[in-house]
């Protein structure tokens, strides 16, 4: 995988280890391991600028997700792609971090942008069942291998 981060967040954060989530991530769901990636930290005034355009809602959120290509899992037979970019606030995540470290919540927040980029939501209760359960599945497996 071709996983770019830049951390512009201000707060110290271990990038190899979110890029490592990222395509563990990408790899469990199938994507063309040529395919490429962004992961951008920022601060709580920039994710709250991105949020107010993007999604027209007020206030920071912990993490934003804008696919290109529009992959889907286990389409690596289509070849290479774009899979989008993800931005996450440290800031906003480090408050959500109230059961485990700030970096489990950003890795957490890694995995959950990599489903969004892929297709997964979580709108209707159903689609939240199949996300969370497949999110917590990749955490627990990606956290035994590390």
């Amino acid at each position: 995988m071709g996983i770019e981060i830049a951390n512009n967040s201000g707060m110290n954060c271990d990038e190899d280890q979110i890029v490592s989530v990222a395509a563990f991530a990408l790899e469990k769901m199938g994507i063309h391991p040529d395919s490429d990636l962004s992961i951008t930290l920022v601060n709580e005034d920039e994710i709250t600028k991105l949020h107010v355009k993007w999604m027209d809602l007020p206030g920071p959120t912990d993490v934003l997700s804008f696919p290109m290509d529009e992959l889907k899992p286990f389409s690596a037979s289509d070849g290479p792609g774009i899979v989008g970019d993800i931005v996450i606030c440290p800031q906003f995540a480090e408050k959500q971090a109230v059961s485990h470290s700030l970096a489990d919540e950003i890795y957490l927040l890694t995995v959950h942008g990599v489903l969004h980029l892929l297709g997964f939501d979580h709108a209707e209760p159903e689609e939240h069942k199949v996300m969370f359960a497949l999110q917590d599945k990749t955490l627990a497996e990606w956290g035994s291998k590390k």
